[in-house]
């Protein structure tokens, strides 16, 4: 059963034609039927296959105005490093018992940080963590002596990417709130990181297709020509 207030934003959205980013980012907004500060989600379909271990493409990108959503961040850590997580911001510090937590199916975080010499610990946790997409990684910055540097990243607005198992890149660029130039803004800068990381094996059109959507609001289609620079 489709929604009165979702008709009203599906006549808004034309099926056929794709915009520029600068014109998704106002519609976006104008579409959006949910009461709460929705989240405004990129989706990019890339011409790679993520089968093969060179194209699987993933990296991370600081957004220039954050995502509007503050990550509750778990630093896994050895002692001597406690108190550098507290001091810039980790919600949750420790090791042992949170392990024990997880394993039980706690992951009531968004990020978890890990330092090397750690994880050995922390690989058992696969099972509860990969599906989530939970596993600290020294791609993504999230395996680092550097604890307070990634969680400054990470509070800031730093976002984790990587492709699927169809070869889309699914990603959380701000809110309904935000102004269409900082929509935009986000958006670019989160295309601009995944052509760069374009894999030398991959085979003809790279950016493949870029819709925009916010939480139960149509999808908006983006010229790809339009945000390649």
């Amino acid at each position: 059963m489709i929604t009165k207030k979702r008709k009203i934003a599906n006549a808004k959205v034309d099926a056929n034609k794709a915009y520029t980013l600068k014109e998704a980012s106002n519609l976006v907004k104008e579409v959006n039927t949910t009461k709460f500060d929705s989240s405004v989600d990129l989706h990019i379909r890339l011409g790679v296959d993520p089968k093969k271990a060179d194209q699987a493409v993933r990296g991370t990108v600081s957004l220039p105005h954050g995502t509007g959503k503050t990550k509750r961040v778990l630093v896994l850590c050895t002692p001597d490093k406690e108190a550098e997580a507290k001091n810039a911001g980790a919600d949750h510090v420790g090791l042992d018992e949170f392990i024990t937590k997880i394993e039980g199916g706690w992951t009531d975080i968004d990020v978890i940080v890990a330092t090397p010499s750690v994880m050995p610990k922390i690989g058992k946790l696969g099972k509860v963590l990969g599906p989530r997409n939970l596993m600290p990684n020294p791609k993504t910055g999230t395996v680092t002596n550097d604890v307070a540097g990634a969680i400054t990243d990470l509070k800031g607005g730093k976002i984790a990417f990587k492709v699927d198992k169809v070869g889309i890149i699914h990603a959380s660029i701000g809110r309904v709130s935000f102004s269409p130039d900082k929509i935009a803004e986000n958006s670019q800068e989160l295309i601009n990181a995944i052509i760069k990381l374009k894999p030398s094996s991959a085979k003809g059109t790279y950016l493949k297709g870029v819709s925009m959507a916010s939480t139960m609001s149509p999808g908006i289609m983006i010229d790809t020509k339009s945000v390649q620079n």
